[in-house]
């Protein structure tokens, strides 16, 4: 009978990351809602702010790779540390930048490239920490932080921005970011004493023997094309969710307001799906019901008229695509064991940020000419989103997962032991 420990420390450690993770999304998305008043400030054209969310994307595509090698050779303790490193040093920096526009985006590429290293950690750090049965919950709520931030900088970053000022609420977000950068960078542990689960299901490929095993996997393909057209349609929806409803009569508040439901949805949607994905022990049966809702989310966003249904159609869109995503890493990670699961969720990501650009600058020029409506591709999303269901009908269950619940049925304990200081203090790193 195999005996193996499951610490409390793990939950001091995924708390830790979703503070940087958060922060470090609130930074990218704080222009978003104040672009007109930024422009003034800065001098500059809204294109020009428009640039500083998008060069995380453009970042991304560059660093990605090289986090994920980073995470898997050096572990969590310095992949995700230089993340949180270049969080908060540079978030400290866009703070004391003032008017000068240059200075903040070179600040803010800064705080981009802190973004892969946080996030190609998620399943790493579940992995790490969090036993097979708890590893969507846990990537779950790492996801959620991402989501988490971007509605704090939608909400606060307007009130803060009246009662402080532009340059008043940079130095703000600085200081708070330096501050969780350095909990991370303190507290964060690269492991327990002993693994949550069997020693030998810990034991992963690095980097370009890992890459190579990944693109074996034809589950692993069918995800990343998944991943392509989901997050795609997410990042473009919600990048023109104004001009998407202003043809149809809706205001921009109304317009704000969905948009906010869509990110309210997908927290809540990352709590509930993970959970009952571990629950069930099953990964398939819910990528596709999450695809299955958020089609008809996008939908309701094509073509409603009512406010009501409007509202409705944010919220399930929301709820679904973005519960989908935390599942898709976890699903990824088993599938293509035994890479490393800084790899898959790093390329997962590329994925999103790669079809992310594509998906805004198509939307942008396919829009009708005379009337700004963008109703055609966003049928031609919906086309996409259908594709991604039939695809994911054919994806099998993760065998890691079966397995695991093959030999937990036959015996196996789980020995739920909190853990002190000085239980993970003198642990020996990757």
């Amino acid at each position: 009978m195999t005996h193996y420990k499951v610490y409390g420390y793990r939950w001091v450690m995924l708390v830790l990351f979703m503070l940087i993770v958060a922060m470090n999304q609130l930074l990218w998305i704080t222009f978003a809602p104040i672009t007109v008043d930024a422009a003034a400030y800065f001098k500059v054209s809204d294109l020009m702010v428009g640039m500083l969310s998008m060069s995380f994307m453009v970042v991304f595509i560059v660093v990605s790779i090289p986090a994920s090698w980073i995470i898997d050779t050096y572990g969590i303790k310095v992949g995700a540390g230089l993340g949180a490193l270049f969080t908060g040093v540079f978030g400290l920096m866009r703070g004391w930048a003032g008017a000068d526009f240059n200075l903040v985006m070179m600040a803010q590429i800064g705080i981009a490239i802190g973004q892969p290293f946080l996030l190609n950690a998620i399943t790493k750090i579940s992995a790490s920490w969090f036993p097979m049965e708890e590893r969507a919950t846990a990537a779950g709520l790492g996801t959620l932080s991402m989501y988490v931030g971007i509605l704090m900088g939608m909400v606060l970053t307007p009130i803060f921005f009246a009662i402080y000022g532009l340059t008043g609420m940079m130095k703000l977000y600085g200081i708070v970011a330096i501050a969780f950068a350095g909990l991370f960078l303190v507290f964060a542990r690269e492991k327990p004493l002993t693994p949550p689960c069997e020693a030998e299901g810990e034991v992963r490929a690095l980097a370009m023997d890992g890459f190579r095993l990944m693109f074996k996997s034809r589950d692993f393909w069918l995800l990343m094309v998944i991943f392509f057209i989901g997050l795609g349609v997410f990042n473009s929806v919600t990048t023109w969710i104004e001009n998407i409803l202003m043809p149809r009569g809706f205001t921009a508040a109304q317009a704000g307001d969905t948009g906010g439901l869509m990110i309210g949805g997908g927290i809540l949607g990352a709590l509930v799906m993970p959970f009952l994905s571990d629950y069930y022990k099953k990964r398939t049966p819910f990528i596709i019901l999450a695809l299955v809702g958020a089609t008809f989310g996008l939908i309701g966003i094509t073509f409603a008229t009512n406010y009501a249904v409007l509202l409705a159609s944010g919220a399930l869109l929301g709820f679904f695509l973005l519960s989908s995503g935390p599942i898709g890493f976890q699903y990824g990670a088993e599938i293509t064991f035994p890479a490393s699961e800084g790899a898959s969720n790093g390329w997962l990501l590329l994925m999103g940020q790669i079809s992310g650009i594509a998906f805004i600058f198509g939307m942008d020029g396919l829009k009708s000419e005379i009337s700004g409506s963008m109703t055609h591709p966003l049928m031609g999303m919906i086309g996409l989103m259908i594709v991604a269901l039939i695809l994911s009908s054919r994806l099998k269950e993760s065998k890691i997962l079966t397995a695991n619940q093959s030999v937990t049925a036959s015996g196996l304990q789980v020995n739920m032991v909190p853990v002190n200081s000085s239980e993970t203090n003198g642990h020996a790193s990757k």
